[in-house]
């Protein structure tokens, strides 16, 4: 799926022709002894704080006020390599303004778009604690990309402010090797999906169908409850290599069951007395649901409760060889014991591996981004 890297003790110990570079607002090109090499007052991004100080200091940390439709270039790398580590932390509440686009190999439209908080597990209020693999998000709002990125000829890596203010501060880090791409490796593609579902039809989309050959490797879900009682009695499902609009290959028992949980996620013997049974988060390598807000309150007033969970197929990634499309239903209970549909609000955020750059679906407009 992805060349050799450091994913063991083995292959760290293991000596090779790779060479580490990394990109940063104190390394803007990634250059050999480029970093570090800025003068106080040297451009717009340049702090204050180190007006004392000067070439060789802490002068250029961070990108600066990044104002309202405007885009940066967080990298711009020759190949071949492999981003290995991306490491991001933005002011609170703009992790949905700010959209994160990759293009391979100068393809005309990028293999990744996602809203900067959702690709890090990280898109309901930006203050998850992600324990996982590939991904980790640390206090406060820290987050850490360990997802191989691997490019062969170009990777450029923007982000863009959708939002309606600049935003002040944008503190980032991509470390990459530069090294042989082997013959058979993918590209990292993302994509992101939002709807509200329908009672008629009570199923979202986490995956539109998407051409070529690969490794599915992961699923976040931002799950806003706008329908009462129990939410994730729904399958997720993946359909794969032509399969039909009914007739998925790979179906699952269950919301709570795909992401790893049981039973609602509820410990019944942790319910409060005459109170009702919440569910308690867990973030463990692979699989976790680690925010599940209830009975929060914004400056326009209370939210419905939201629930953040992922899973990532890295020691079982669904592989395809033609195409793959992924759904998850909405249902809960009614009374009788019967399934409910639900209308709940979902945005999902998919990661695989294609054979090939291949365009993913543009994002929506703001209005259709908040998380709130």
């Amino acid at each position: 799926m992805v060349p050799p890297g450091p994913l063991g003790l083995d292959s760290v110990a293991r000596l090779d022709a790779r060479r580490t570079r990394s990109v940063s607002a104190e390394n803007p090109t990634g250059a050999v002894a480029g970093g570090a090499q800025a003068n106080p007052g040297d451009d717009g991004h340049c702090t204050p704080a180190a007006r004392r100080l000067g070439r060789g200091w802490k002068v250029r940390p961070c990108l600066r006020n990044l104002e309202p439709g405007a885009s940066f270039t967080l990298a711009d790398l020759e190949g071949p390599g492999v981003v290995r580590h991306l490491w991001m932390t933005v002011p609170p509440g703009v992790h949905r303004w700010l959209r994160l686009e990759a293009t391979y190999d100068d393809a005309r439209e990028p293999s990744i778009r996602v809203p900067l908080g959702d690709f890090f597990a990280n898109g309901i209020d930006g203050a998850a604690g992600v324990a996982s693999i590939p991904i980790a998000v640390n206090p406060h709002g820290g987050m850490n990309s360990y997802w191989p990125m691997p490019f062969r000829r170009r990777l450029q890596l923007l982000i863009h402010n959708d939002g309606p203010e600049a935003i002040k501060e944008i503190f980032y880090q991509a470390t990459y090797t530069l090294e042989e791409v082997v013959d058979g490796t993918g590209h990292l593609h993302v994509a992101w999906r939002r709807s509200t579902t329908g009672r008629d039809h009570p199923e979202h989309t986490i995956l539109e169908p998407l051409a070529g050959r690969g490794h599915y490797v992961g699923t976040y879900l931002v799950w806003n409850q706008l329908s009462s009682r129990w939410w994730g009695e729904g399958e997720v499902k993946f359909f794969l290599d032509g399969d039909p609009e009914d007739a998925p290959t790979i179906c699952g028992t269950g919301t709570e069951d795909y992401f790893g949980g049981a039973w609602g996620f509820v410990e019944h013997n942790r319910v409060p007395p005459g109170g009702a049974p919440l569910p308690s988060t867990y973030s463990t390598a692979y699989l976790g649901y680690p925010q599940a807000l209830y009975e929060a309150t914004t400056p326009i007033g209370p939210r419905p409760p939201a629930h953040g969970l992922y899973r990532w197929h890295l020691p079982d990634p669904i592989a395809f060889e033609r195409d793959i499309r992924a759904t998850v239903q909405a249902l809960g209970w009614w009374p009788d014991g019967t399934f409910q549909p639900l209308a709940d609000d979902i945005a999902s955020t998919a990661f695989l591996y294609l054979a090939e750059p291949t365009p993913v679906p543009a994002l929506p407009p703001m209005a259709a981004r908040w998380p709130r």
